[in-house]
């Protein structure tokens, strides 16, 4: 159950890295958004099929498929938010898993250090979408905005290595 919430993380993380990659080379032409189910659900596929969890990132997107259409824009859009529940899902769990007292210190250890990386991560991507839902950006400010956007989920993304390392190394023997 761990592995499948933070699974979703990192899954959301590189959509939203390889998307906002894609947008760059797709803002200046027009965006067609289908109305058509299968056609937007091609789309998404075909986003997801660039990312390391293909499987995962279909699956987490196409139900929203009608609501994404073939919109890059509303792709990572989808996807920040997808990322955002998936984190604060994983702070919340991480924190319960805090309260079981029969932690050996090493393993509380790892598990506290694991909430701030986690909580670093939910701050990381509510500023990817704020400035992603920012309206004032000019065109002209658009790479600034996407350049900030992927900043701060690649700084999302090493805070979940970060979590992940303390739980994979010797002393923890990978529990």
């Amino acid at each position: 159950m761990e592995h499948s919430h933070l699974s979703h993380v990192v899954l959301a993380l590189l959509i939203i890295l390889v998307l906002f990659s894609n947008y760059m080379n797709s803002c200046s032409a027009t965006t067609t958004t289908s109305t058509n189910s299968e056609t937007n659900k091609e789309y998404i596929k075909a986003s997801c099929n660039v990312t390391a969890y293909r499987r995962l990132c279909y699956k987490s997107l196409a139900r929203r498929s009608s609501e994404i259409k073939s919109d890059p824009k509303l792709l990572a859009h989808t996807a920040l938010n997808t990322t955002l529940s998936a984190a604060k899902y994983t702070s919340r769990m991480m924190r319960d898993m805090s309260k079981i007292h029969s932690l050996k210190p090493k393993e509380a250890a790892s598990v506290l250090d694991c909430i701030a990386d986690i909580h670093d991560s939910v701050e990381e991507i509510q500023k990817s979408m704020r400035e992603f839902d920012d309206d004032d950006t000019k065109n002209s400010d658009l790479v600034v905005q996407i350049s900030d956007v992927q900043t701060w989920v690649n700084a999302a993304f090493e805070d979940k290595d970060t979590c992940l390392v303390a739980f994979s190394g010797k002393a923890l023997n990978g529990k």
